[in-house]
Protein backbone atom coordinates (compact mmCIF):
# COMPACT_ATOMS: atom_id res chain seq x y z
CA UNK A 1 0.00 0.00 0.00
CA UNK A 2 1.03 3.78 -0.85
CA UNK A 3 2.37 6.20 2.09
CA UNK A 4 0.41 8.83 -0.18
CA UNK A 5 -3.19 6.59 -0.40
CA UNK A 6 -5.92 8.19 0.70
CA UNK A 7 -7.01 8.98 4.32
CA UNK A 8 -10.39 6.86 3.38
CA UNK A 9 -9.79 3.37 2.00
CA UNK A 10 -12.55 1.04 0.15
CA UNK A 11 -12.72 -1.31 2.68
CA UNK A 12 -12.92 -1.70 6.36
CA UNK A 13 -9.53 -2.59 7.23
CA UNK A 14 -7.24 -0.23 8.66
CA UNK A 15 -4.57 1.08 6.90
CA UNK A 16 -1.19 -0.68 7.52
CA UNK A 17 0.97 2.42 6.89
CA UNK A 18 4.33 2.79 7.84
CA UNK A 19 5.62 6.39 9.12
CA UNK A 20 7.76 7.57 6.70
CA UNK A 21 9.19 11.09 7.45
CA UNK A 22 7.80 14.08 5.25
CA UNK A 23 10.64 14.01 1.85
CA UNK A 24 11.20 17.27 0.47
CA UNK A 25 10.84 18.09 -3.25
CA UNK A 26 12.78 17.51 -5.96
CA UNK A 27 13.41 21.22 -6.77
CA UNK A 28 14.64 20.87 -3.04
CA UNK A 29 12.35 23.02 -0.87
CA UNK A 30 10.03 21.70 2.02
CA UNK A 31 7.16 20.98 0.77
CA UNK A 32 6.14 17.82 1.82
CA UNK A 33 5.03 15.44 -0.76
CA UNK A 34 3.87 11.99 1.15
CA UNK A 35 2.43 11.72 4.45
CA UNK A 36 1.34 8.56 7.23
CA UNK A 37 -2.16 9.01 7.55
CA UNK A 38 -2.50 8.04 10.88
CA UNK A 39 -0.59 10.47 11.76
CA UNK A 40 -3.00 12.83 9.79
CA UNK A 41 -5.41 11.97 12.00
CA UNK A 42 -3.93 12.08 14.80
CA UNK A 43 -2.16 15.44 14.38
CA UNK A 44 -5.91 16.97 13.47
CA UNK A 45 -7.71 15.48 16.54
CA UNK A 46 -5.01 16.59 18.90
CA UNK A 47 -5.40 20.28 17.30
CA UNK A 48 -9.14 19.96 17.54
CA UNK A 49 -8.76 19.11 21.14
CA UNK A 50 -6.54 21.28 22.27
CA UNK A 51 -8.91 24.27 20.99
CA UNK A 52 -11.85 22.78 23.20
CA UNK A 53 -9.62 22.79 26.34
CA UNK A 54 -8.52 26.55 25.95
CA UNK A 55 -12.19 27.58 25.01
CA UNK A 56 -14.02 25.26 27.83
CA UNK A 57 -15.57 22.85 25.87
CA UNK A 58 -16.86 19.57 27.44
CA UNK A 59 -17.97 18.07 23.95
CA UNK A 60 -18.24 18.88 20.30
CA UNK A 61 -20.93 17.38 18.47
CA UNK A 62 -20.18 17.98 14.79
CA UNK A 63 -22.57 17.94 11.87
CA UNK A 64 -20.55 19.81 9.28
CA UNK A 65 -19.02 16.94 7.27
CA UNK A 66 -15.58 18.90 6.86
CA UNK A 67 -15.24 19.09 10.23
CA UNK A 68 -16.12 15.61 10.84
CA UNK A 69 -13.00 14.49 8.33
CA UNK A 70 -10.90 16.86 10.35
CA UNK A 71 -11.93 15.05 13.62
CA UNK A 72 -11.94 11.52 12.46
CA UNK A 73 -10.88 10.98 8.85
CA UNK A 74 -14.18 9.60 8.84
CA UNK A 75 -15.72 10.32 5.02
CA UNK A 76 -19.66 9.16 4.33
CA UNK A 77 -22.12 10.04 1.46
CA UNK A 78 -19.88 13.70 1.37
CA UNK A 79 -22.16 15.91 -0.48
CA UNK A 80 -25.77 14.20 0.62
CA UNK A 81 -24.40 15.36 4.47
CA UNK A 82 -23.66 19.02 3.21
CA UNK A 83 -27.07 18.93 2.61
CA UNK A 84 -28.45 17.17 5.48
CA UNK A 85 -27.62 17.30 8.89
CA UNK A 86 -28.42 14.21 9.83
CA UNK A 87 -24.98 12.37 10.82
CA UNK A 88 -23.18 13.67 13.72
CA UNK A 89 -20.26 13.04 15.75
CA UNK A 90 -19.66 13.11 19.71
CA UNK A 91 -16.05 14.53 20.64
CA UNK A 92 -15.31 14.93 24.05
CA UNK A 93 -12.26 16.56 25.42
CA UNK A 94 -11.94 13.29 27.58
CA UNK A 95 -13.23 10.05 26.53
CA UNK A 96 -14.94 8.18 23.51
CA UNK A 97 -15.12 9.69 19.97
CA UNK A 98 -18.89 8.60 18.98
CA UNK A 99 -19.67 8.38 15.62
CA UNK A 100 -23.83 8.41 15.45
CA UNK A 101 -24.08 7.39 11.32
CA UNK A 102 -27.07 6.49 8.85
CA UNK A 103 -28.28 3.52 8.88
CA UNK A 104 -26.47 0.87 7.63
CA UNK A 105 -23.72 2.53 6.44
CA UNK A 106 -21.48 2.56 10.30
CA UNK A 107 -19.12 0.11 8.49
CA UNK A 108 -17.34 2.76 6.38
CA UNK A 109 -15.79 4.22 9.51
CA UNK A 110 -15.49 1.74 12.28
CA UNK A 111 -12.19 0.50 10.73
CA UNK A 112 -10.31 3.88 11.67
CA UNK A 113 -8.48 4.35 15.00
CA UNK A 114 -10.23 7.65 15.27
CA UNK A 115 -13.81 6.09 15.67
CA UNK A 116 -14.32 4.61 19.06
CA UNK A 117 -17.94 3.75 19.08
CA UNK A 118 -20.59 4.26 16.44
CA UNK A 119 -24.59 4.28 17.19
CA UNK A 120 -27.48 4.92 15.06
CA UNK A 121 -27.85 8.76 13.98
CA UNK A 122 -31.10 9.79 16.13
CA UNK A 123 -31.69 12.31 13.63
CA UNK A 124 -31.45 10.55 9.89
CA UNK A 125 -34.69 11.88 8.45
CA UNK A 126 -34.07 15.94 8.69
CA UNK A 127 -36.90 16.94 6.69
CA UNK A 128 -39.48 14.74 8.49
CA UNK A 129 -38.51 14.41 11.91
CA UNK A 130 -36.75 17.33 13.37
CA UNK A 131 -39.30 19.91 13.16
CA UNK A 132 -41.02 18.49 16.30
CA UNK A 133 -39.99 15.84 19.34
CA UNK A 134 -40.00 12.76 17.82
CA UNK A 135 -36.06 13.04 16.99
CA UNK A 136 -34.96 15.63 18.47
CA UNK A 137 -35.94 15.18 22.22
CA UNK A 138 -33.92 11.65 22.12
CA UNK A 139 -30.92 13.24 20.60
CA UNK A 140 -30.47 15.65 23.36
CA UNK A 141 -30.82 13.00 26.16
CA UNK A 142 -28.67 10.60 24.40
CA UNK A 143 -26.09 13.38 24.36
CA UNK A 144 -26.84 14.93 27.76
CA UNK A 145 -26.35 11.07 29.07
CA UNK A 146 -22.43 11.09 27.32
CA UNK A 147 -21.25 14.80 28.31
CA UNK A 148 -22.67 13.68 32.16
CA UNK A 149 -20.55 10.61 31.67
CA UNK A 150 -17.76 12.18 30.82
CA UNK A 151 -17.75 16.32 31.23
CA UNK A 152 -16.77 16.03 34.74
CA UNK A 153 -19.43 18.46 35.80
CA UNK A 154 -18.86 20.64 32.54
CA UNK A 155 -21.96 21.51 30.21
CA UNK A 156 -20.56 23.64 27.53
CA UNK A 157 -20.81 22.06 24.30
CA UNK A 158 -19.87 23.16 20.75
CA UNK A 159 -22.54 22.42 18.22
CA UNK A 160 -20.71 23.98 14.28
CA UNK A 161 -24.67 23.11 12.28
CA UNK A 162 -28.36 21.62 12.88
CA UNK A 163 -31.70 22.61 13.31
CA UNK A 164 -33.06 24.99 16.18
CA UNK A 165 -35.02 22.27 17.53
CA UNK A 166 -31.45 20.24 17.95
CA UNK A 167 -30.01 22.90 19.95
CA UNK A 168 -33.05 23.50 21.81
CA UNK A 169 -33.27 20.12 22.72
CA UNK A 170 -29.56 20.14 24.14
CA UNK A 171 -31.05 23.27 25.82
CA UNK A 172 -33.85 21.40 27.61
CA UNK A 173 -31.40 19.19 29.05
CA UNK A 174 -29.86 21.72 31.16
CA UNK A 175 -26.63 21.57 28.82
CA UNK A 176 -25.20 25.09 27.32
CA UNK A 177 -24.83 25.20 23.69
CA UNK A 178 -22.26 27.36 22.03
CA UNK A 179 -21.83 27.64 17.71
CA UNK A 180 -18.58 26.15 17.74
CA UNK A 181 -17.97 26.57 14.15
CA UNK A 182 -15.49 29.46 14.63
CA UNK A 183 -13.94 28.31 16.76
CA UNK A 184 -13.23 24.62 14.87
CA UNK A 185 -12.18 27.36 11.72
CA UNK A 186 -9.95 29.05 14.02
CA UNK A 187 -8.01 25.64 14.90
CA UNK A 188 -7.45 24.51 11.37
CA UNK A 189 -5.88 27.49 10.15
CA UNK A 190 -2.63 26.05 11.18
CA UNK A 191 -1.78 23.34 9.07
CA UNK A 192 -0.02 19.70 9.92
CA UNK A 193 3.15 18.89 8.15
CA UNK A 194 0.58 15.85 7.38
CA UNK A 195 -2.17 18.72 5.65
CA UNK A 196 0.50 20.38 3.70
CA UNK A 197 1.21 16.78 2.41
CA UNK A 198 -2.15 16.60 1.34
CA UNK A 199 -2.31 19.93 0.05
CA UNK A 200 0.37 19.48 -2.26
CA UNK A 201 -0.87 16.23 -3.58
CA UNK A 202 -4.23 17.74 -4.24
CA UNK A 203 -2.59 20.59 -6.27
CA UNK A 204 -0.68 18.25 -8.42
CA UNK A 205 -3.60 16.36 -9.50
CA UNK A 206 -5.72 19.70 -10.29
CA UNK A 207 -2.76 21.31 -12.41
CA UNK A 208 -3.15 17.99 -14.45
CA UNK A 209 -6.52 18.64 -15.25
CA UNK A 210 -6.04 22.36 -16.24
CA UNK A 211 -3.10 21.10 -18.44
CA UNK A 212 -5.81 19.09 -20.20
CA UNK A 213 -8.51 21.75 -20.21
CA UNK A 214 -5.51 24.02 -21.85
CA UNK A 215 -4.69 21.33 -24.18
CA UNK A 216 -8.31 20.92 -25.44
CA UNK A 217 -9.18 24.85 -26.03
CA UNK A 218 -9.88 25.45 -29.12
CA UNK A 219 -12.65 27.84 -31.31
CA UNK A 220 -16.02 25.96 -31.43
CA UNK A 221 -15.39 23.91 -28.47
CA UNK A 222 -17.72 24.81 -25.57
CA UNK A 223 -17.45 26.24 -22.03
CA UNK A 224 -19.35 22.85 -21.05
CA UNK A 225 -17.01 20.38 -23.08
CA UNK A 226 -14.17 22.18 -21.50
CA UNK A 227 -16.34 21.94 -17.50
CA UNK A 228 -16.51 18.25 -18.44
CA UNK A 229 -12.82 17.93 -19.19
CA UNK A 230 -11.34 19.05 -15.74
CA UNK A 231 -13.81 17.64 -13.89
CA UNK A 232 -13.28 14.32 -15.25
CA UNK A 233 -9.68 14.74 -14.84
CA UNK A 234 -9.94 15.49 -11.25
CA UNK A 235 -11.68 12.72 -10.66
CA UNK A 236 -9.43 10.51 -11.94
CA UNK A 237 -6.63 12.00 -10.52
CA UNK A 238 -8.34 10.69 -6.80
CA UNK A 239 -10.19 14.11 -6.35
CA UNK A 240 -13.86 14.51 -5.27
CA UNK A 241 -15.44 17.40 -6.44
CA UNK A 242 -15.52 20.70 -8.07
CA UNK A 243 -17.30 23.63 -5.89
CA UNK A 244 -18.15 25.88 -8.48
CA UNK A 245 -18.05 25.99 -12.18
CA UNK A 246 -15.92 29.14 -12.10
CA UNK A 247 -15.01 28.43 -16.37
CA UNK A 248 -15.79 31.00 -18.84
CA UNK A 249 -15.30 32.75 -21.83
CA UNK A 250 -14.92 35.61 -24.37
CA UNK A 251 -17.49 38.60 -22.91
CA UNK A 252 -18.35 35.89 -20.40
CA UNK A 253 -14.98 36.50 -18.42
CA UNK A 254 -16.38 39.98 -17.38
CA UNK A 255 -17.39 40.33 -15.15
CA UNK A 256 -16.43 37.33 -13.25
CA UNK A 257 -18.37 34.76 -11.50
CA UNK A 258 -20.21 33.32 -14.75
CA UNK A 259 -20.29 29.62 -14.32
CA UNK A 260 -19.64 27.24 -17.41
CA UNK A 261 -22.40 27.22 -20.51
CA UNK A 262 -23.06 25.43 -23.70
CA UNK A 263 -21.34 29.10 -25.69
CA UNK A 264 -18.91 28.34 -27.84
CA UNK A 265 -15.71 29.44 -27.90
CA UNK A 266 -14.10 32.04 -30.69
CA UNK A 267 -11.22 32.95 -31.88
CA UNK A 268 -9.27 35.86 -30.13
CA UNK A 269 -10.88 35.61 -27.18
CA UNK A 270 -9.97 34.86 -23.54
CA UNK A 271 -10.71 31.61 -21.02
CA UNK A 272 -11.10 32.06 -17.61
CA UNK A 273 -11.16 29.56 -14.70
CA UNK A 274 -10.91 28.94 -11.32
CA UNK A 275 -10.13 25.42 -9.98
CA UNK A 276 -12.13 25.04 -6.50
CA UNK A 277 -11.73 21.57 -6.28
CA UNK A 278 -11.95 19.58 -3.75
CA UNK A 279 -9.56 17.57 -4.68
CA UNK A 280 -6.85 14.40 -3.46
CA UNK A 281 -7.47 13.41 0.31
CA UNK A 282 -10.50 16.04 1.13
CA UNK A 283 -8.10 19.07 0.72
CA UNK A 284 -8.91 21.93 -1.44
CA UNK A 285 -6.84 23.09 -4.68
CA UNK A 286 -7.40 26.71 -5.36
CA UNK A 287 -5.48 28.23 -8.25
CA UNK A 288 -6.81 30.62 -11.11
CA UNK A 289 -5.70 30.57 -15.16
CA UNK A 290 -6.74 33.01 -17.68
CA UNK A 291 -5.58 31.63 -21.57
CA UNK A 292 -5.47 32.90 -25.31
CA UNK A 293 -7.72 31.59 -27.84
CA UNK A 294 -5.76 30.94 -31.10
CA UNK A 295 -5.06 31.42 -33.91
CA UNK A 296 -3.46 35.15 -33.80
CA UNK A 297 -2.20 37.13 -30.95
CA UNK A 298 -3.98 38.53 -27.86
CA UNK A 299 -4.68 42.12 -28.01
CA UNK A 300 -2.99 44.97 -26.46
CA UNK A 301 -5.90 45.58 -23.97
CA UNK A 302 -5.57 42.03 -23.42
CA UNK A 303 -1.72 41.81 -22.31
CA UNK A 304 -2.47 45.14 -20.49
CA UNK A 305 -5.16 43.64 -18.15
CA UNK A 306 -3.70 40.63 -18.29
CA UNK A 307 -0.47 42.19 -16.86
CA UNK A 308 -2.02 43.84 -14.51
CA UNK A 309 -3.39 41.00 -12.70
CA UNK A 310 -0.08 39.13 -13.08
CA UNK A 311 1.30 42.41 -10.99
CA UNK A 312 -1.40 42.35 -8.62
CA UNK A 313 -1.24 38.39 -7.41
CA UNK A 314 2.90 39.00 -7.28
CA UNK A 315 3.04 41.97 -5.35
CA UNK A 316 0.68 41.47 -2.78
CA UNK A 317 2.49 37.32 -2.44
CA UNK A 318 5.98 39.41 -1.76
CA UNK A 319 3.89 41.23 1.17
CA UNK A 320 3.46 37.63 2.98
CA UNK A 321 4.86 36.91 6.08
CA UNK A 322 4.57 35.31 9.13
CA UNK A 323 3.35 38.27 11.49
CA UNK A 324 1.88 40.58 9.44
CA UNK A 325 -1.33 41.68 10.16
CA UNK A 326 -4.61 41.18 7.90
CA UNK A 327 -5.26 44.85 7.81
CA UNK A 328 -1.17 45.43 6.80
CA UNK A 329 -2.09 43.26 4.04
CA UNK A 330 -4.95 45.16 2.96
CA UNK A 331 -3.42 48.46 3.16
CA UNK A 332 -0.19 47.72 1.42
CA UNK A 333 -1.85 45.75 -1.52
CA UNK A 334 -1.13 46.55 -4.99
CA UNK A 335 -3.77 49.45 -5.55
CA UNK A 336 -6.43 49.30 -8.33
CA UNK A 337 -6.43 51.58 -11.00
CA UNK A 338 -9.66 53.69 -10.65
CA UNK A 339 -11.75 51.67 -13.65
CA UNK A 340 -11.02 48.50 -12.20
CA UNK A 341 -12.00 49.11 -8.54
CA UNK A 342 -15.55 48.57 -9.06
CA UNK A 343 -15.63 44.71 -10.57
CA UNK A 344 -12.70 44.31 -7.91
CA UNK A 345 -12.31 40.53 -6.46
CA UNK A 346 -13.81 39.97 -2.72
CA UNK A 347 -10.87 39.36 -1.17
CA UNK A 348 -6.79 39.76 -1.90
CA UNK A 349 -6.09 36.78 0.06
CA UNK A 350 -8.03 33.49 1.52
CA UNK A 351 -7.19 30.53 3.47
CA UNK A 352 -7.02 27.23 2.17
CA UNK A 353 -7.82 23.44 3.70
CA UNK A 354 -10.79 21.25 3.32
CA UNK A 355 -12.05 24.23 1.65
CA UNK A 356 -11.73 27.92 1.31
CA UNK A 357 -11.05 29.14 4.97
CA UNK A 358 -10.24 31.25 7.40
CA UNK A 359 -8.70 34.02 7.10
CA UNK A 360 -10.52 36.34 4.83
CA UNK A 361 -8.70 39.30 3.71
CA UNK A 362 -10.50 41.77 2.29
CA UNK A 363 -9.17 45.37 0.33
CA UNK A 364 -8.62 48.21 2.57
CA UNK A 365 -12.08 49.78 1.74
CA UNK A 366 -13.84 46.91 1.89
CA UNK A 367 -12.00 45.57 5.55
CA UNK A 368 -14.40 46.39 8.00
CA UNK A 369 -17.14 45.04 6.91
CA UNK A 370 -15.82 41.22 5.52
CA UNK A 371 -12.55 41.09 7.17
CA UNK A 372 -11.52 40.75 11.49
CA UNK A 373 -7.89 41.52 11.59
CA UNK A 374 -5.86 38.40 13.06
CA UNK A 375 -2.03 38.04 11.85
CA UNK A 376 -0.68 35.84 9.58
CA UNK A 377 1.02 32.46 11.14
CA UNK A 378 3.66 29.68 9.97
CA UNK A 379 1.61 26.66 8.25
CA UNK A 380 -1.34 28.84 7.28
CA UNK A 381 -1.97 27.98 3.61
CA UNK A 382 -3.60 30.66 1.59
CA UNK A 383 -4.92 32.04 -1.82
CA UNK A 384 -3.87 35.42 -3.33
CA UNK A 385 -6.35 36.35 -5.51
CA UNK A 386 -7.02 38.78 -8.44
CA UNK A 387 -9.61 40.09 -10.97
CA UNK A 388 -8.73 42.59 -13.48
CA UNK A 389 -11.96 43.80 -15.31
CA UNK A 390 -14.09 47.04 -16.42
CA UNK A 391 -17.40 48.21 -16.98
CA UNK A 392 -18.00 48.50 -20.51
CA UNK A 393 -15.29 46.14 -21.59
CA UNK A 394 -15.73 42.41 -23.25
CA UNK A 395 -12.51 40.83 -21.31
CA UNK A 396 -11.30 39.88 -17.65
CA UNK A 397 -8.84 38.36 -16.61
CA UNK A 398 -8.73 35.35 -13.43
CA UNK A 399 -5.41 34.86 -12.00
CA UNK A 400 -4.33 33.11 -8.50
CA UNK A 401 -2.30 31.39 -6.83
CA UNK A 402 -1.62 29.33 -3.42
CA UNK A 403 1.09 29.68 -1.34
CA UNK A 404 2.25 27.97 2.05
CA UNK A 405 3.19 30.80 4.80
CA UNK A 406 6.71 29.64 6.36
CA UNK A 407 9.16 30.99 8.88
CA UNK A 408 10.28 32.89 6.94
CA UNK A 409 8.00 34.26 4.02
CA UNK A 410 5.71 31.61 1.65
CA UNK A 411 6.36 28.82 -0.58
CA UNK A 412 4.07 28.46 -3.35
CA UNK A 413 2.27 24.95 -3.82
CA UNK A 414 0.52 26.62 -7.07
CA UNK A 415 3.60 25.95 -9.98
CA UNK A 416 1.07 26.11 -12.96
CA UNK A 417 2.79 28.37 -15.58
CA UNK A 418 1.67 31.64 -16.64
CA UNK A 419 0.58 32.39 -20.64
CA UNK A 420 3.42 33.90 -22.39
CA UNK A 421 1.94 34.97 -24.96
CA UNK A 422 -0.33 37.27 -22.52
CA UNK A 423 2.44 38.72 -20.48
CA UNK A 424 4.60 40.13 -23.40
Amino acid sequence: MSIVESENLTDNEPDQIPVVPSAPMANGDSIPTAFDPKQLRAGRLQRLRAMMAEEGYAALVLFDPNNQRYATGSRNMFGYFLRNSTRYVYVPLEGPIILFEYPGSAHVSTWLETIDEARTSKVVWSAVNQRDGMSSDPFGVEIAELVKEHGRGNKKVGLDRCALNLARALEAQGLDVYDCMQDTLHCRRIKTPEEIACLAQSMAASEAAVAEVEAAIKPGITENELFAIIYGEVIRGGGEFIETRLLSSGPRTNPWFNEASDRKIRPGELVALDTDTIGCHGYYSDFSRTFHVGPGKPSAYQREIYRMAYDQVHHNMGLLKPGMSYREIADKAWKIPERFIDRRYPSIIHGVGMHGETPLVAHHMDFDRFSKDGVLEPGMVVSVESYIGEVGAADGVKLEEEVLITETGIEKLSRYPFNDELLK
